[in-house]
């Protein structure tokens, strides 16, 4: 991605009165930053809706002297900005109406890795919950051991689970809710310095940005967004992992949850994640890769005669080539990544082939070929 559109991303989240979900409409209208102060003048001509004081705003520039500056910082402190063109950018982020304009990344985690999970919970973790971290990454190292483990380096069971990821060999990343010119809890630091080694720190905030409360909030939509399923390990009945769990609902992706005991303070908001349908109880590594379609990468491939299918688009073709190697079937999260073509197109396409009695749609949003 160029330093251009690295410039004009993050000038445009410093533009007053956009918002998110406004900034992602007009790059996603117009197919850049650039592009959006190149138009300014004629933007609500290109964009409906786009009102004359938002085109007045974009005539900033503090909103790029800042981002001059913020740059500068990333060059010198080995800091990757990711832009939402940029092909390293998480793709399943990137279907989420509030995305981040910009990402900045530091790390050799593969952000859009086949199989990615958030664990997620309470920061006051009990040997219960800690247990779980351990062996659910213990017993998915042997299932799933190419999954890339997200979560927020906070306390309790956020912590937990990536010093269990660390110790099984996955890479893990921890989304941050400041700056990446410091590591809040400080007492995490030396945790976060093995992340850069075996995974990475992922923040949308600049440098200077204090980890403030609603900072948090915010990045828990990362947590969810950029993986295929959210896992709550444990729970008070109030609490970020369950903000994070209806996140990814709202996203589409599918949410996990360990149980408890009814009267357990930790386990209340599982159990009502649960209880309420937000959730799929699972009590293993095992629950998960089933539920998820993961275990048929397992399996030996099985062929299929091309020629049977000949009437498929570029697209069509793609998803069916991916699908006739997996017995079982594919997640579409996994589709979306694997072929790079967006979800709202997967979506028409998969219903195509459904039409055409080429594939079935299975529970938990798994996809396979009709043999």
């Amino acid at each position: 991605m160029t330093t251009d559109e690295q410039l004009y991303s993050l000038a445009l989240t410093r533009i007053p009165g956009l918002g998110l979900t406004g900034a992602f409409r007009l790059v996603s209208s117009l197919g850049s930053a650039a592009r959006v102060f190149e138009y300014r003048k004629e933007l609500s001509q290109r964009v409906p809706g786009v009102s004359k004081k938002i085109s007045a705003a974009l005539d900033n520039p503090e909103a790029f002297r800042h981002a001059e500056q913020e740059l500068i910082f990333c060059e010198k402190n080995h800091i990757r900005c990711l832009t939402l063109n940029d092909k390293d950018y998480p793709s399943r982020l990137r279907e989420c109406d509030d995305a981040p304009l910009a990402l900045f990344y530091r790390g050799n985690a593969d952000l859009n890795a086949l199989h990615v999970i958030s664990m997620v919970g309470t920061r006051h973790a009990t040997p219960y919950g800690q247990d779980i971290c351990t062996r659910f990454l213990t017993d998915l190292s042997i299932l799933c051991p190419d999954a890339l483990v997200v979560s927020g380096l906070a306390y309790g069971i956020d912590i937990h689970a990536h010093r269990a990821a660390l110790q099984n060999q996955f890479k893990t990343v921890g989304v941050l809710a400041h700056g990446l010119d410091r590591i809040y809890p400080a007492e995490h630091r030396k945790t976060a310095v093995n992340m850069l080694k075996q995974g990475g720190l992922l923040t949308e905030f600049t440098s200077g940005t204090n980890p403030d409360r609603q900072n948090f909030v915010k990045r828990n939509r990362i947590v969810a967004g950029m993986s295929d399923a959210t896992i709550v390990i444990e729970s008070a009945a109030k609490g970020g992992a369950l903000i994070t769990a209806e996140l990814a609902g709202s996203y589409h992706r599918d949410c996990f949850a360990f149980p408890g005991r009814w009267n357990d303070e930790y386990s209340i908001g599982c159990n009502n994640l649960i209880k309420r349908n937000q959730a799929m109880l699972i009590t293993s590594a095992e629950d998960l890769v089933t539920a998820m379609g993961w275990e048929s990468k397992l399996q030996p491939p099985k062929t299929i005669q091309r020629e049977l299918f000949p009437e498929l688009s570029e697209e069509e073709a793609a998803i069916v080539n991916l699908l006739q190697n997996i017995p079982d079937g594919i997640q579409i999260n996994t589709l979306v990544v694997e072929t790079n073509i967006p979800v709202h197109k997967m979506s028409a396409l998969l219903f195509e082939l459904e039409m055409k009695g080429m594939i079935r749609a299975l529970a938990g949003g798994i996809y396979r070929l009709i043999r």
